[in-house]
């Protein structure tokens, strides 16, 4: 048992001044008591911490190194592919675990309380398998071992190398597999979340309509059947084009006329839908995997959030290529970006609720549904992914409510964050994970290795 005391506690029923939170040994939420007496841990502002619905950290040691314009005049998403590509041709086992544990901390200490890793990474540079199938799937939950992070671990299918089932090109060979390995390495995974408190999970991920074919998809979705399914969905434009000139529709057309999309669902980037697209998506319960710093970086596009938002859609935030790992900065943008497509301010907001809570609160609930953990909020029976801010902070001294969120999001940014836990785990103490010291000196490491190699 272990209490957590704050000034300010925002719950599900609304924000709580001078209250206790008390979390079992199961890591779970066994009381919420306002207006008491300050005991236990004491701090600011305490939050549900959004987990982070859409990772590959191994790209985590390549951020900063993509930003030269090369040969190629029209520099965009698929010229950045191909240097990604050769990036990970150098990494080894050893690599991909101290990375998943760096950027799994630099996660916590930015907020988030969980992780759900999309990870297509399986196999050795020239294509071959481990011995262990799921040699590099372990990597990642060794990683979380380290970070003591909640992992939603989602082993990804990946067939083809285009539409037209294509081979995998040399960048690509060390995603593939056909459906029956895939079913031997998910099996595997799944046997390896064993090595982490309960509340890991698994899901399943098919890449996209690109690289996965129909019977490939199905085939899948057949291991996870109560699982989260997540797939890369309308990232880009050629994408679109690509798939509805050999599937014969648009990809969020297809995968609605063809499966029943519901909850269970995470559609990853989704910034090239059309109006239809965006509403059915919006409302079949299943959640827009949005991921505004990628988005960007890449050139992806601007997600609809406006029609998305008026149909009540669910959303939750991802890191995606891990250029940048920072809650307040996903947060900002996906706002900041709805402003510049509108030519509006507070596009998100309602007459009940602040931008900035609008955002915190349904990143916290999109993120619970894609990583099919049961958190997300601050009320009894869920998950004790919490985060903390400084009330201190010369940007939230004096504030209350609702406008702690908005400075917090867009005034502020994750240095406010003092303390994080996963499931109750306390892994952030005074804005530094418990951990750091030995995981970066990790990080580091392998990291000049790796240079040293490129």
């Amino acid at each position: 048992m272990q209490s957590i005391w704050a000034e300010n506690i925002l719950t599900s029923d609304g924000w709580l001044k001078r209250g206790r939170v008390d979390i079992d040994k199961d890591g779970k939420i066994s009381a919420v008591t306002e207006d008491v007496s300050k005991t236990g841990k004491a701090v600011g502002t305490l939050l549900p911490a959004p987990a982070n619905i859409h990772s590959h950290s191994f790209q985590r040691a390549m951020a900063g190194m993509t930003e030269q314009r090369g040969d190629d005049p029209d520099d965009n998403f698929w010229s950045w592919r191909r240097l990604m590509y050769k990036f990970l041709d150098h990494l080894t086992p050893e690599d991909i675990e101290a990375i998943a544990a760096f950027t799994q901390m630099e996660m916590l200490e930015a907020g988030f309380g969980a992780s759900v890793e999309f990870h297509y990474l399986h196999h050795q540079p020239n294509g071959h398998r481990y011995d262990n199938i799921a040699e590099l799937s372990e990597r990642i939950i060794a990683g979380a071992n380290h970070s003591g992070i909640g992992l939603t671990l989602l082993p990804v299918l990946y067939e083809y190398g285009g539409c037209d089932q294509r081979p995998l090109g040399k960048g690509q060979i060390r995603f593939g597999n056909d459906n029956n390995q895939f079913a031997q390495l998910f099996e595997k995974a799944a046997a390896g979340l064993s090595a982490l408190p309960v509340d890991a999970r698994i899901g399943v991920a098919p890449h996209s309509l690109r690289a996965v074919g129909a019977d490939g998809l199905t085939a899948a979705l057949s291991l996870n059947p109560n699982g989260p399914i997540h797939i890369h969905a309308a990232e880009q434009v050629a994408e679109v084009e690509e798939i509805k000139a050999h599937w014969g529709k648009r990809p969020v057309e297809w995968l609605f006329e063809n499966y029943s999309i519901d909850q269970r669902w995470c559609l990853i980037h989704a910034t090239q839908m059309q109006p239809h697209e965006t509403e059915m998506l919006a409302r079949s319960g299943a959640v827009a995997g949005l991921c505004p710093i990628t988005e960007a970086n890449l050139g992806d596009g601007i997600f609809d959030g406006v029609r998305y938002f008026e149909n009540k859609g669910h959303f939750g935030i991802g890191s995606d290529s891990n250029i940048r790992i920072s809650l307040t900065e996903e947060l900002r943008l996906l706002e900041y970006t709805q402003r510049l497509a509108s030519k509006k301010r507070a596009v998100l907001a309602t007459r009940e609720k602040s931008t900035g809570r609008l955002l915190l609160e349904g990143a916290a609930a999109g993120g619970a549904r894609a990583s099919k953990r049961d958190a997300g909020r601050i009320e009894v029976g869920a998950l004790a992914d919490l985060c903390a801010l400084d009330m201190q902070h010369i940007d939230l001294a004096d504030k209350t409510g609702d406008a702690i969120l908005d400075s917090y999001i867009f005034a502020g940014d994750d240095r406010m964050i003092t303390d994080a836990w996963s499931a109750g785990r306390h892994l952030v103490k005074n804005g530094s994970h418990i951990h750091r010291d030995q995981l970066e000196e990790s990080y580091w490491a392998r990291l000049k290795a790796i240079k040293s190699k490129i």
